[in-house]
């Protein structure tokens, strides 16, 4: 099982297994991992980035997350009190809401149901969902491409693909991994095969 809080700020343990038809030197413990954990400010919209309709617009020269992100009175306040409620109970159910400086939960593909798993504080006012950008950036689509993926589909379906999404800088890193043990694999079976055509001569 590994975390893949070392190449995106969020926690998502999950089981990955590898598989090789010979036995090579692969172990998971040799993957290479960033030399800094990442945090929420490496990943949430800067004032100094262009905007990005439909997820940003620019307020005097700075660019700010559009304000559809912003939980309502009434779904904040519903949210409170489910966690107050469950708080009481004993459970873990409820709201997080985290800063740029913290690593945040799992994130789901029930996300767009009401973004509860992750909330992202604000200054004077109710906290906010992430953006399917920012999900895309918490999933790491953005960290190995010069341009942005392209995202198609609504917020809703977004939020679903992601959620249901890997951490693609930990898949990149698990298959550099694998790539000396498939060349050796590769040139073994060469080997064979050459020594197999020289016998039928």
């Amino acid at each position: 099982m590994i975390d893949a809080s070392a190449w995106v700020p969020q926690r998502r343990k999950r089981v990955f297994i590898v598989g090789f038809r010979d036995c090579v030197s692969f172990d998971f413990k040799h993957l290479a991992r960033p030399k800094t954990s990442p945090t929420l400010a490496d990943i949430l919209h800067g004032t100094d980035e262009a905007p990005e309709f439909p997820y940003t617009v620019s307020i005097r020269g700075n660019t700010r997350v559009d304000e559809r992100y912003t939980l309502s009175n009434h779904l904040w306040q519903y949210l409170q009190d489910y966690a107050t409620k469950h708080s009481k109970k004993g459970n873990g159910f409820g709201c997080s809401v985290f800063s740029a400086n913290d690593v945040a939960r799992t994130l789901s593909a029930r996300y767009h149901k009401d973004g509860s798993e992750i909330l992202i504080a604000q200054r004077g006012k109710n906290p906010r969902r992430l953006t399917p950008r920012e999900c895309a950036r918490l999933m790491g689509f953005d960290a190995l491409e010069s341009k942005q993926t392209v995202i198609p589909v609504s917020d809703t379906q977004a939020y679903r693909q992601f959620g249901n999404s890997v951490v693609v800088p930990l898949v990149d890193a698990i298959a550099r991994e694998m790539i000396p043990g498939s060349c050796v694999l590769r040139n073994s079976r060469r080997h064979r095969e050459r020594s197999c055509s020289r016998s039928c001569c």
